[in-house]
């Protein structure tokens, strides 16, 4: 991801002078190609995460369009008062990025993660909130975002992400239909995404076969896309790495809570507690049961549940 990133941007700053790059002492060899094409454009500003924040914000004063990188734990939560004055209270075109997002640095301790990002960056008025799940997302929202009157939050993971394909390209403000279903929805934002793929392929065994939508564009909400899935589905499954405050999960039950006969919600995320132990991402996940096995699994045992209520299954696939 952190690759088509890269690319991407170096495409954009190609066709407009006006972009420019701004990091916090990080994304060495991966701008390296940046620097050298573009120069005065691409600003280190040292480990100083407040004052990346005041020089894209008097970058964007003069009409430079700045993007502002940094790990997410550091992009969003040590300057996060900058951000809200300096950025969003006088509604600057900043795109800030926030490299490995969720767990992504898991073994570097609470200092380095960053699920909480996305409560920190919804929660500012006026603050578009997007979290891509692969390279291909990347390189189609990245360009969307410069469209944008106002700032942004961007994240982006690491290297060797995989692809996935999708039933339709990737719209800023718009879910992402991944795979067509019935009965049952699961929605993810960000790179957990390609676990949920796994886990829809495994739930074939059982004969469930889920709806998938990629909720990259957290903030604004697609509520359109929502509003049409209450009518067709009787579960929406959430699957986040973030806390419950102010991710995916709040923002779809904040949606929940206007429909008068809405679909049953049913969350699988980090708990709200901070993470100690040092783990691989990875083991981390099947601990909180975010690996494909345990997201299949949880689903599995759900409508296991409702067989047993009584309810009709297996049901007829559409669109596989």
């Amino acid at each position: 991801m952190r690759k088509a990133f890269a690319q991407t941007l170096m495409n954009i700053a190609e066709a407009n002078p006006r972009v420019a790059l701004i990091t916090g002492d990080l994304g060495f060899q991966v701008f390296d190609e940046f620097q050298a094409r573009f120069g005065p454009r691409y600003v280190n500003v040292g480990v100083a995460e407040a004052q990346m924040i005041y020089t894209a914000a008097g970058m964007a004063i003069e009409g430079w369009l700045p993007v502002a990188y940094s790990i997410a734990s550091f992009a969003t939560a040590r300057p996060f008062e900058q951000i809200r004055y300096c950025i969003n209270y006088p509604h600057l075109p900043v795109i800030l990025v926030g490299a490995g997002r969720g767990y992504l640095y898991s073994t570097s301790g609470v200092s380095h993660h960053a699920a909480d990002d996305l409560a920190l960056m919804t929660v500012l008025p006026g603050m578009t909130v997007v979290v891509p799940g692969d390279p291909n997302e990347v390189a189609q929202l990245l360009p969307q975002l410069f469209t944008l009157c106002g700032p942004s939050y961007f994240t982006v993971g690491r290297f060797g992400e995989p692809m996935y394909d999708a039933l339709e390209p990737a719209v800023l403000g718009k879910a992402r239909l991944l795979r067509r279903g019935e009965r049952v929805a699961i929605l993810s934002t960000g790179e957990i995404a390609g676990e949920i793929l796994r886990a829809a392929k495994l739930l074939q065994s059982d004969g469930i076969y889920p709806v998938v939508y990629q909720m990259h564009t957290v903030k604004p909400l697609d509520t359109f896309t929502l509003d049409t899935l209450a009518e067709q589905v009787e579960t929406i499954v959430i699957v986040e790495e973030h806390v419950p405050a102010g991710g995916l999960w709040a923002a779809v039950s904040a949606w929940h809570t206007t429909k008068a006969n809405p679909p049953r919600l049913v969350r699988l995320g980090t708990p709200d507690a901070f993470v100690l132990g040092n783990l691989k991402q990875d083991e981390l996940r099947r601990r909180f049961g975010l690996d494909a096995e345990s997201i299949a699994d949880s689903c599995s045992r759900l409508f296991q549940r409702r067989r047993r209520m009584g309810e009709a299954l297996p049901w007829q696939p559409i669109g596989y």
